[in-house]
C-alpha cells in the first residue's frame, strides 16, 4: 500500500497561494497522492492491496517513497513453503522510486522497489516445531504500467480541465531473486526464483467515489536450489482485488480494500501437494497530504479466510516525496 509530497516547514500561506495561481490546488493534492507502491511491503505478489494503481496523472513527476510495515501472524514470503501452525514477525520496511512517463499518447508508470526484513518465528514443519530469526533484502521488484483507455498523457498544467471517468490500464511486475536466500532453511526472505505478474486494471470515477477493479496472475519459475537441494516448482497465483475511494476536502483520501487469490499448488522433486490456495484479505487505506511535495499513507489488512498459505494481519506507514514535472517549488517561510 505507497507514494505522497515536500517539507513540513511549507506552511499554509504557501499552500494558498499556490492554490490561488493553479486554481485546481486540491485537485492536485489528490492526483499526486494517488501513486501506488504498496506492493513493496507485502510478503507476496497474490496478496497485494493497492488502492489507486490506475489513475491517471501528470507525465514527468518523480516519486521517491519510503514505508515500514508490521506483520504477524502465519506469514510467509513464499507461500509455497510446507509448514504449519506458523507463528511469525515480520518488520518489513522499503524504498521504492517511480516516475509517471508518456507512451504514445498514453500516460504511464515506472517503479523500482526494493524491500528489507527483519524475521522472526516458529513453525511446524513434518510433526516438529522450528525456530527462526533472520534479516536481509527481500527480492527487488521493477514494474511498468500503461493506462490505454481515459487516461492521455498531460503535463501537469493539462490537468486543470481534465476530469477523470473511465480509466482502463495494464502492468507487468517482476520480480528479481536478489533476496537473502539459504537452502538449507525453509524460511526465507527471499524465494531464488523470478516472478511474473500481469495484471488488467480499471476504475470508475464518480464524483468523490472511485471504485476500482483489477485481475492478476503470478507466474514462477522453478527454484532448484529448494529446501536441501530438491526442485519446487508452482502453478500461477490468480488474484482479484476490489477498491473503493473517497476523496475528502484538501486532498485526503481513503479507501476500503479487498482481494480474493487462488492457486499456487506445488510440486517437489515430482511430488505434487495438497495446498491449493483460496484465500481473501481486506484492509483500508487513509493517505493524508504534508505539504505539496509530501505526503503519508497509514494502511491495515487481514486475511478473512484461508484455505491454505498465509494468514496474517499487517499494518503500515509510507511517506512519499515527489518533484518535477511542473510541481511549483516549496518556499521556506
Amino acid at each position: 500500500m505507497l507514494l505522497d509530497s515536500e517539507c513540513c516547514s511549507f506552511n499554509i500561506i504557501n499552500l494558498i497561494l499556490i492554490m490561488r495561481l493553479h486554481g485546481f490546488g486540491i485537485k492536485l493534492f489528490s492526483l499526486l497522492g494517488s501513486i501506488a507502491v504498496l506492493s513493496g511491503l507485502s510478503p507476496t505478489a497474490a496478496q497485494d492491496l493497492e488502492p489507486r494503481a490506475y489513475t491517471n496523472i501528470p507525465v514527468g513527476i518523480n516519486f521517491l517513497v519510503a514505508g515500514y510495515a508490521y506483520s504477524s501472524g502465519g506469514v510467509l514470503f513464499d507461500p509455497a513453503v510446507p509448514l504449519e501452525n506458523a507463528h511469525i514477525k515480520i518488520h518489513g520496511s522499503v524504498f521504492a522510486y517511480a516516475r509517471s512517463i508518456k507512451v504514445g499518447q498514453m500516460s504511464g508508470k515506472v517503479d523500482m522497489i526494493l524491500p528489507y526484513a527483519w524475521l522472526s518465528g516458529t513453525a511446524d514443519f513434518q510433526g516438529e516445531q522450528a525456530s527462526r530469526e533472520v534479516s536481509g533484502l527481500g527480492d527487488a521488484r521493477v514494474r511498468m504500467s500503461v493506462n490505454f483507455l481515459g487516461a492521455p498523457a498531460l503535463p501537469l498544467s493539462g490537468f486543470k480541465d481534465y476530469k477523470q471517468d473511465l480509466v482502463v490500464g495494464a502492468s507487468l511486475q517482476i520480480y528479481l531473486p536478489v533476496g537473502q536466500y539459504d537452502p538449507d532453511r525453509l524460511v526465507n526472505i527471499g524465494t531464488n526464483r523470478f516472478s511474473f505478474k500481469p495484471e488488467l486494471g480499471l476504475s470508475k470515477t464518480m464524483g468523490h467515489i472511485q471504485l476500482e477493479l483489477t485481475a492478476g496472475a503470478t507466474f514462477y519459475t522453478v527454484n532448484n536450489d529448494f529446501f536441501q537441494g530438491k526442485t519446487m516448482s508452482q502453478d500461477f497465483i490468480g488474484s482479484l482485488q476490489g477498491h473503493v475511494n473517497y476523496t475528502f476536502k484538501r486532498g485526503i483520501w481513503a479507501a476500503i480494500d479487498g482481494t480474493y487469490y487462488w492457486g499456487g499448488s506445488t510440486t517437489i522433486d515430482g511430488v505434487e501437494g495438497n495446498n491449493l490456495q483460496k484465500n481473501t484479505r481486506l484492509g483500508c487505506t487513509l493517505a493524508l497530504p504534508v505539504s505539496l511535495h509530501q505526503s503519508l499513507k497509514l494502511y491495515f489488512s487481514t486475511g478473512v479466510s484461508t484455505r491454505t498459505g498465509s494468514d496474517f494481519d499487517m499494518i503500515g506507514v509510507v511517506w512519499q516525496y515527489r518533484w518535477g514535472g511542473g510541481i511549483p517549488k516549496g518556499k521556506k517561510p
